[in-house]
């Protein structure tokens, strides 16, 4: 039996039409009434009124209502003082309406609605202020220069999943804000009517409800960009911005949000939680010279793990309330990271956000009148759960378009215009708007910080290894899709590059599930909880879980080197570049552009051996003292940000997940020692936690011995076992099941390796024919011309064409793709990003030809949508050919989200004509004033200059002083000039 929903979400075709204001707005009304976006303070304003007036705006996800202040940017074109007037009147109205409003809500004391309203309200302004502030903060530094702040631009989702952020924010704040105030609804109004009201006008419903799937031939043959719609049966298993999955309930201090150790005087089995930077200092961190290397493995094996990491999942970071960068204090969403007490003279804490919350959870029902459950908070995976190469090409349409080359060759992707790499391509720089946050060049002028690489994923500039991975992946689809492009003249750039891309994903599949994982889990471990393959399973859930993506795959972090290794064609220490520790390299692109390219790194990755993770070396000071430092003041430390953020997503203790995966628990000293032979590490775990329950499961998986011929303990391989296995059979499109590829195309995919990837996309012409193995060179490297490679010829594909039949030309702002349906010949259009189809979407060939003209794809009026807004509230809209533009009033700018106008903190522009146009009437007022001084002042003596009676000189009436005087200074100064002046008469 289906479990029972603490709430029934109404869908838009339930919505009722559009609301009519008429004669529900208080008087006086501003004429024009427009459209409001839920979610915006302005059209929460209005609501009362619409309540008052009987209009149910629970259902209707596209609820219309009056923003004064969109209209009145309408009319900007009318006439300067005008304009001013209305600004003064908005501005008396903004700050009136408020106060207003709140002595109205007092007098509807007994409309639980009424309340509700009110409390979202106060939600959305604070979820905006706080996004507001720090938006208007970036704009005054213009540079990332915190190291938590360029954490949070590392993990800055795309704006779909900003959109789902703020609307959750909204929503929970809600929500938690009426359970506080234990509201008493009236015999009308249900729950489920306040909670559908909420999660409409927060904007979370559009997130709240299945994706549309569609129907046409290649619903089978290519994944959507969003990884929805997988499963046709549960189309958002998989799917970006959608909540991580729970194996076990989430352990929340107070049952539904509040994260372990949130309240330092809870106990846990009578003793408190220990803080984490201790738990780092005491048990994790070792010097950089404290280091096992590994006699098996290459440091490739770390930076696949780190890569495909990035591939699966990505938590956004909550931007609601408090500014953490500011806080010691535990106060939403900041959740501090607490320094020892005898800490060097500094700061008391490291700053730490919590993770975005999934629209819908964090609330607890208990306070609700008619919830039958709590719904807990559930963090949001902003990318496709699947191996999919997500890394390489986004998880949104909005990230693939700007990462897909629309005016090169077919099918590619956009490479760097400004720089090569001995002749290859570059991954291309982040656009314009988007924040500087990567360290500049050496030298470079008057840069604090320079723009970033872009890729599928935000974090490809970490370290320079990550980096030079992810340009190796977009120079091979490049040139795949040059090949495919050549092999089938006939094919549409889209086909080209889908096909591109579907080698390149089951690639990232191939070498993850084939040669990483087996060397992970250990061969017992991998037959154990992976097996072989058996076709697809709709029954298994492919979405990420929790504990996989915050604690079990960063097992990885451990295994991390200090040293980025360099080496020069021989494989050997280059002098002119020299190992670099860590700190010195993050987030550094020009270390790839100026010193060297992808070549060293790469050679540096095959010839030199991974750390070990061993339990008495789990992570050394670059990690734990120096990240993401960038010369600048302040550093994170990543155990301590691990062991936080587990605690943050609510994750049950180290035993609870050892029970989940049917090993037994371990309480004692005793049975701690079974599980991890260093003693020393057990007594100082045992010394912090005080029961073996309490231990954070990343540090106690962290701690266990490995497995025979792995490099995870018991505990660990059983997660990441059964989340490899999760994703494997419950992928429609694994390269395996037989409706992907063809028989020929699978033979040739199974030979294809991450070697010979490194050969086709670098300059290098030897490699380990096994690149995860750690060889000396030259005796364990071979010549590429001896690692097999992908024949594509398994993909040539004969186009029958026909006079009934021929290929349609190119259509405008779109493009086409072949399939067969049932047999039949069909063409299935689609349009560019910013686009819409108008027409039949599939043409299917017919004795008498295409059965349909071709459509055609029209402009999309992003602005006029009323569920997804592409600008925020205090921007305004204008929509662009292909695209939208937001605009701002002066002196307001847009922030470097591109959506949202701050401050800009100088004068307007119509300030600065004002004042000039005032000083020019006041000279002029002034000359005319001395004009009729002059005038209506003037001598009624014939002359202003002194009468001479004998000897003695009579002065000049007292009146005529003044101008003559004047008259004098004007006759020097003519005189200096052999200029003639007349005089005052």
């Amino acid at each position: 039996m289906a479990p029972r929903q603490p709430w029934r979400l109404r869908r838009p075709s339930e919505a009722a039409s559009a609301v009519d204001l008429s004669g529900v707005a208080p008087s006086p009304r501003p004429t024009g009434m427009g459209s409001l976006v839920p979610g915006t303070p302005e059209c929460i304003l209005w609501l009362p009124h619409l309540l008052s007036a009987g209009v149910d705006v629970s259902t209707e996800p596209g609820s219309r209502c009056h923003d004064p202040v969109t209209e009145f940017r309408a009319h900007l074109g009318m006439r300067k003082p005008v304009v001013v007037a209305i600004k003064l009147v908005v501005l008396c109205a903004g700050v009136l309406l408020p106060f207003i409003l709140r002595g109205r809500g007092l007098l509807w004391g007994s409309s639980g609605k009424a309340r509700v309203l009110s409390v979202l309200e106060a939600s959305v302004r604070t979820v905006d202020r706080a996004v507001y502030t720090s938006l208007g903060r970036s704009l005054r530094k213009r540079d990332i220069t915190s190291p938590s702040e360029l954490l949070s631009f590392s993990k800055l989702p795309e704006p779909a999943g900003r959109a789902l952020s703020r609307a959750a924010e909204i929503m929970e704040a809600s929500i938690q804000a009426l359970g506080l105030t234990q509201l008493q609804l009236p015999p009308d109004v249900s729950s489920e009517d306040v909670l559908n009201m909420i999660a409409n006008l927060s904007g979370c419903l559009p997130y709240m409800q299945p994706p549309r799937c569609p129907n046409t031939c290649l619903a089978n043959k290519y994944r959507l960009i969003t990884g929805a719609c997988n499963n046709r049966d549960h189309p958002t298993w998989g799917a970006s911005n959608t909540a991580l999955a729970r194996w076990l309930p989430p352990a929340y201090e107070d049952g539904f949000s509040q994260p372990r150790g949130w309240n330092p005087s809870l106990l846990y089995h009578g003793f408190p939680l220990p803080p984490v930077r201790e738990v780092t200092q005491k048990v994790i961190q070792v010097p950089n010279e404290a280091v096992t290397e590994d006699a098996q493995y290459s440091d490739f094996l770390t930076v696949w793990g780190q890569y495909i990491g990035h591939d699966m999942a990505l938590t956004p970071q909550s931007t609601a309330g408090a500014d953490c960068q500011l806080t010691c204090e535990n106060r939403s969403p900041c959740f501090p990271i607490q320094l020892p007490a005898d800490a060097p003279q500094g700061p008391r804490c490291l700053p730490f956000s919590r993770s975005a919350a999934a629209c819908g959870s964090g609330t607890r029902g208990a306070l609700l009148v008619n919830l039958s459950a709590a719904a807990t908070r559930q963090q949001v995976n902003a990318l496709t759960s699947f191996l999919d190469a997500s890394t390489v090409y986004g998880s949104s349409a909005a990230a693939e378009r700007f990462l897909r080359d629309w005016a090169g060759a077919a099918g590619r992707l956009r490479v760097n215009t400004r720089h090569r790499d001995a002749g290859r391509a570059l991954l291309p720089f982040t656009p314009l708007h988007a924040p500087a946050a990567c360290a500049p060049a050496p030298g470079a002028p008057h840069a604090a910080r320079a723009p970033c690489f872009l890729a599928g994923d935000g974090r490809a500039s970490e370290v320079p290894a990550l980096a030079a991975l992810h340009t190796l992946w977009l120079r091979e689809h490049n040139r795949l899709a040059a090949a495919l492009g050549a092999l089938n003249p006939h094919w549409s750039a889209d086909t080209v590059y889908q096909e591109a891309r579907k080698v390149v994903g089951a690639l990232h599949q191939i070498i993850t599930l084939r040669d990483y994982s087996p060397r992970i889990l250990g061969p017992d471990a991998f037959r154990q909880h992976v097996g072989p393959y058996e076709g697809y399973d709709p029954t298994v859930n492919p979405t990420v879980s929790n504990v996989f993506a915050t604690a079990a795959f960063r097992f990885g972090h451990a295994a991390i080197h200090p040293l980025a290794r360099r080496l020069d064609t021989a494989f050997k220490d280059d002098p002119d570049l020299p190992p670099l520790l860590l700190g010195d390299a993050f987030f550094s692109p020009w270390r790839l552009i100026g010193e060297g390219g992808v070549d060293p790194i790469l050679r540096g990755l095959l010839a030199r051996p991974a750390k070990v993770p061993v339990p008495e070396q789990l992570m050394n000071e670059e990690l734990t003292e120096r990240l993401f430092v960038l010369s600048t003041p302040g550093s994170l430390d990543l155990a301590s940000l691990n062991l936080q953020r587990g605690r943050d997503h609510g994750l049950p203790g180290y035993n609870a997940w050892r029970e989940l995966c049917g090993l037994p628990p371990l309480q004692t000293p005793t049975d701690l020692h079974g599980a991890v032979s260093n003693r020393s590490v057990v007594d100082r775990i045992l010394a912090l936690y005080k029961h073996g329950d309490n231990v954070d499961v990343w540090l106690g998986g962290l701690s266990e011995d490995f497995l025979p011929g792995a490099r995870t303990g018991p505990l660990f391989a059983c997660i990441i076992g059964k989340q490899m296995k999760a994703l494997r059979d419950g992928d429609r499109f694994w390269w395996e099941n037989s409706p992907v590829f063809t028989e020929a195309q699978r033979r040739e995919l199974g030979k294809h390796s991450l070697s010979r990837v490194i050969c086709d996309n670098s300059g290098l012409s030897h490699v380990p024919r096994d690149a995860f193995r750690v060889g000396r060179f030259p005796q364990d490297f071979e010549s590429c011309e001896h690692i097999p490679s992908l024949d594509l010829e398994a993909w040539r594909e004969t186009f029958l064409q026909d006079d009934r039949c021929s290929s349609p030309d190119k259509v405008e702002n779109g493009d086409f793709m072949h399939c067969e349906d049932s047999g039949k010949q069909v063409l299935v259009y689609s349009c560019h990003h910013g686009y819409e189809l108008h027409g039949q979407e599939q043409v299917t060939c017919t004795p008498n030809g295409w059965d349909a003209q071709p459509p055609v794809c029209k402009d999309v009026d992003e602005c006029a949508d009323p569920v997804l807004p592409p600008c925020h509230p205090s921007a305004h809209c204008r929509n662009t050919r292909g695209s939208f533009q937001c605009l701002c009033t002066d002196p307001y700018v847009l922030a470097e989200d591109a959506r949202t106008c701050v401050d800009s903190g100088r004068l307007p522009r119509a300030s600065w004509v004002s004042l000039a146009l005032g000083a020019l009437l006041v000279g002029v007022l002034a000359g005319i004033t001395w004009t009729v001084i002059c005038r209506w002042m003037h001598c009624p003596a014939k002359s202003t200059l002194p009468v001479t009676e004998g000897d003695a000189k009579v002065p000049p009436r007292p009146e005529c002083r003044m101008c003559q005087e004047a008259a004098a200074q004007d006759l020097e100064q003519g005189q200096a000039h052999g200029s003639q002046i007349p005089l005052c008469m």
